[in-house]
Order: C-alpha cells, then structure tokens, then sequence
C-alpha cells in the first residue's frame, strides 16, 4: 500500500463512530524506519468558515483495520472530557 492510498481513507473511530479525517501525514522511527504513527486532519467548519480544524495523531498500535475505503482504530476519550 502506498502513501497516496492511504490518504484516499477515512479514518473512523471504532470507540464513538466519529470520523477522525483523512491521513495527512505519517511519523516514522527514525533509529528503525517503523511508522509509529498516522496524522489526520479533519475540517470541522461550517461553509469552511465557521468552525475549527482538528488533527489527531494516531499511534500505529492503535489502528484495528485498514479496509478498502476506511481506517478503524480504537481511540478511547480521556478522562475528564
């Protein structure tokens, strides 16, 4: 799988159903080259004016299934939100 097929994905978390964003970027182990993990972002505005964006940096252990069309992972809420 390649980078640019990655981004075509949503990623949904398993935990609350919500979309996380699309993959925007990854981060690597720089000793062993391993991803540690995925960035997503996603544009919560309204018309793209109102509104926040939101980017999530997901742990690469956190990730259940890459699917044709979508990434799950399992992100637990923190305690106190």
């Amino acid at each position: 799988m390649t980078f640019c097929e990655l981004r075509e994905k949503d990623v949904i978390n398993i935990c609350d159903c919500k979309r996380l964003g699309c993959v925007t970027d990854l981060v690597f182990d720089p000793k062993n080259g391993c991803i540690q993990a995925l960035v997503t972002s996603s544009n919560e505005k309204l018309w793209g004016l109102l509104g926040k964006d939101c980017e999530y940096e997901i742990p690469w252990c956190k990730i259940k299934q890459i699917g044709p069309d979508i990434i799950l992972v399992e992100l637990e809420k923190e305690k106190g939100h």
